[in-house]
């Protein structure tokens, strides 16, 4: 890299790479029809365009993803478009120029950039977010570093994620804490039942309500506000996991008023994978311990939570890109697509012989993420079934109260995949 070439590219870093062009993942001439659409749809309704098969080809245009199979396990994690790749592939050579000077002296100045466009995302404050690998990473640091004593309450479900009902169960084992589990109906129309399903389990010893806010097993979203607002009013703390929400459906935090949050952004965010964040209530900071302990392990400044080391700045350089990505498309345009792309496929296979849906169709309660069971035949065989016959990729789930294939479409799944995906689900549902 040129000399000049390089001040270029230390600038840019203060501003993420600066603002995210069309041309950078579109051909030029695609870029520049593409413009002039977004131009065109700007002051359309977003229920609208979800419908709009012409618009969202351009989307799908900006992926790199196989044309020989279809991939509708997205809610595991997602690909990125080809200018988050780009932009990470670029920062990892940049680092490698000289690594100790690349890294510590520029690199490392830039995350203060991603922290502020996430913060305004999220509607919090930046110096209410640290960056982190994922979800999983994000809330073990929460449940691992609140004082909690012996006979403390937590109130969680069977349907929470494996890794953060593991990480209670070690506080259960170590503090002698007390873990009141609920069970909750899949699906469910009635989101007033689960709030008080929640709120008649709260007593005086209730320390903290820990709320999945999109069950990744079905897709099903939790009612976090109402919850969290009756935990508040009786002096309860609100964790809330977003691993399935955060650039999916749109809100922001400062609306939902929990008081942890953790979100992956390699799922419908579209960054880098390995790339998350942690929220923290700027009151509840100095409480809160780190996971990996700095000099001051009571200070009330986020990046506390940061101490990791030697870590992958490319990966979190790149989440610039990938916030630019998202906010072209829009979070309500995107969230109306995805709501409409689930809905299109189950309407078809919701009267399938023998089928279940456990995901609901209320806007409220679900967006992209459907899962659907076939009587008397085994989820894992329907997943194998789709895939070997169809080319068609999900995810079996079997867990609790749950037992099904479970369907992510994302903004670059068109809907000539949907209809082979139905075609598939008919045949199984006919075997």
């Amino acid at each position: 890299m040129v000399a000049g070439s390089r001040r270029k590219f230390i600038r840019q870093i203060g501003g993420i790479a600066g603002t995210l062009s069309l041309g950078a993942f579109l051909e030029p001439a695609f870029a520049a029809g593409f413009q002039e659409r977004l131009r065109d749809v700007e002051h359309r309704d977003s229920l609208d365009l979800a419908k709009d098969e012409d618009f969202w080809s351009y989307i799908q245009q900006a992926f790199t993803v196989s044309p020989n199979m279809i991939n509708l396990n997205n809610g595991g994690v997602s690909p990125q478009p080809k200018s988050v790749q780009d932009a990470m592939i670029r920062y990892y050579q940049y680092a490698n120029e000289a690594p100790s000077y690349t890294m510590w002296r520029h690199l490392d100045q830039g995350r203060e950039s991603v922290r502020r466009d996430l913060a305004k995302l999220a509607g919090c404050e930046p110096g209410e977010i640290a960056i982190h690998r994922n979800t999983t990473e994000a809330l073990a640091t929460i449940v691992l570093g609140l004082q909690l004593k012996k006979g403390d309450e937590i109130i969680l479900t069977k349907q929470d994620y494996p890794n953060m009902i593991n990480t209670w169960k070690q506080r259960e084992a170590r503090d002698g804490i007390v873990l009141k589990w609920l069970d909750l109906p899949m699906p469910f129309e009635d989101s007033d039942a689960i709030v008080k399903q929640f709120t008649d389990a709260f007593t005086r010893n209730t320390r903290l309500v820990h709320i999945t806010h999109m069950i990744n097993w079905s897709g099903m979203i939790l009612p976090a506000k109402q919850i969290a607002a009756e935990a508040h009013r009786q002096g309860i703390e609100v964790l809330l996991d977003g691993a399935h929400t955060f650039a999916h459906i749109d809100y922001n935090l400062k609306d939902l008023d929990c008081d942890y949050f953790g979100t992956s952004l390699h799922k419908w965010m579209c960054a880098p994978f390995g790339s998350g964040f942690m929220f923290v209530k700027k009151d509840k900071i100095p409480a809160l311990y780190p996971l990996f302990p700095g000099p001051e392990p009571n200070s009330p400044e986020i990046t506390k939570y940061e101490h990791l080391g030697t870590r992958n700045f490319p990966i979190e350089q790149a989440i610039g890109s990938a916030i630019r990505f998202h906010e072209m498309i829009g979070a309500k345009r995107k969230e109306e697509r995805l709501r409409y792309l689930k809905n299109y496929w189950a309407e078809k296979a919701k009267d399938l012989a023998g089928a279940k849906l456990f995901t609901s169709f209320q806007p409220a309660l679900s967006c992209a993420i459907g899962t659907i069971g076939f009587e008397g035949k085994e989820s894992g065989k329907v997943a194998t079934d789709l895939y070997d016959k169809h080319k068609i990729h999900t995810v079996s789930i079997k867990w609790e109260n749950i037992d099904g294939v479970r369907i992510t479409p994302h903004v670059y799944t068109a809907i000539r995949d949907l209809d082979l995906l139905v075609d598939g689900l008919t045949g199984i549902s006919k075997a």
